[in-house]
């Protein structure tokens, strides 16, 4: 987006106590303010949890109306989550037009109740207009990170100190990590290894040091590169990996195939069904594979291996994946901003 906003100043509007301060710290957008209101779950939660946050709620619509009135933007972008109500409310009181970006394939609860404050829902796969009003729904796909559209291959192997003749795999569970998927990697770790494969393992940073110990004597192997968290180097572990284990998180959807990679995806099993829907929207067009996560322990090596050798259904997969690719989705969601701002 930083194109198409160069002349444009942005704001991020965050909960109290919220993980996103972190993440827009992190971010390459130099954002002219960063603002926090009160917010909380709404559903899910027990009755007095319930009130509690709506008292949050009225708190933080008042501080959003005070905040939108200061700021003044043409346009508000929300992204979904029970964070995003106070805004929303406060820019509908205001008359600020509302864009609603839809990361997953399936809108949760507020992404349903806040659509209808919406003038438009920006989807990142066309199968997700199913669920809004004829219309109302555009495609701009998932806004990619720079670092993942510049990274090149020739770059990455010189970055990991890897082999281009071997297969290299890529396995990783967000930031903060996924235990389930770094058991069962540690589980058959040396016979991967063994195998000849070079593994890119991103631990998550809560999960680090229980990681290593599960890796044990193949710590300091030379063909296991372990690493607590990736942030700017990110896009070049997709350029260097060959197939990807990882959950099937909303990014999976863009990240995957901007790389042509083939994945085995563990959809996480404590939410509700988001992952599993954007891994059966892959896995059914051929270009992952579906493995639930009480399934890991006992096929993980074993889907592994009957992949990463295979060398046509690699191919076949990584052809299907990159059927899949849309690399202007940053640049489409910040053109229907700027329209929806000057409309």
């Amino acid at each position: 987006m930083r194109d198409h906003s160069e002349e444009r100043e942005l704001h991020f509007v965050g909960a109290v106590g919220g993980m996103e301060r972190k993440l827009v710290l992190e971010s390459a957008l130099d954002f002219a303010g960063y603002h926090e209101v009160f917010a909380g779950p709404l559903h899910g939660v027990n009755p007095l949890s319930a009130t509690v946050s709506l008292v949050k709620l009225g708190v933080g619509t008042i501080q959003s109306l005070v905040k939108l009135w200061q700021i003044r933007p043409r346009v508000v972008l929300l992204t979904g989550g029970w964070a995003n109500l106070p805004i929303a409310l406060a820019a509908r009181i205001l008359g600020i037009p509302i864009v609603i970006f839809l990361p997953d394939i399936e809108p949760g609860l507020t992404i349903k109740v806040l659509q209808r404050f919406a003038r438009t829902i920006a989807i990142t796969i066309e199968a997700s207009a199913q669920y809004f009003p004829a219309g109302k729904s555009v495609l701009t796909g998932y806004p990619l990170q720079e670092n993942r559209l510049s990274a090149t291959r020739e770059e990455a192997l010189e970055r990991f100190q890897l082999d281009d003749s071997r297969k290299t795999l890529l396995v990783f569970g967000g930031s903060r990590g996924a235990r389930s998927i770094n058991v069962a990697l540690g589980a058959c770790l040396g016979r991967l290894l063994a195998d000849g494969l070079q593994i890119l393992h991103i631990t998550g940073e809560l999960d680090w040091e229980r990681a290593l110990r599960d890796a044990g004597e193949w710590e300091d192997h030379p063909d296991y590169h372990p690493f607590a968290y990736l942030h700017d180097d990110m896009g070049l572990a997709f350029a260097a990996a060959d197939m990807v284990l990882c959950r099937a998180g909303a990014s999976s959807l863009a990240e995957l195939p901007l790389f042509a990679l083939p994945a085995i995806l563990v959809p996480y099993p404590y939410a509700w069904r988001y992952q599993k829907v954007n891994a059966e929207y892959l896995s059914e067009r051929g270009a992952a594979i579906r493995l639930d996560d009480e399934d890991l322990s006992e096929r993980l090596y074993d889907e592994i291996e009957s992949l990463i050798h295979n060398e046509e259904r690699l191919r076949q997969m990584k052809e299907r994946s990159r059927a899949l690719a849309n690399a202007d989705g940053a640049a489409a969601l910040a053109r229907l901003l700027i329209e929806t701002g000057e409309s």
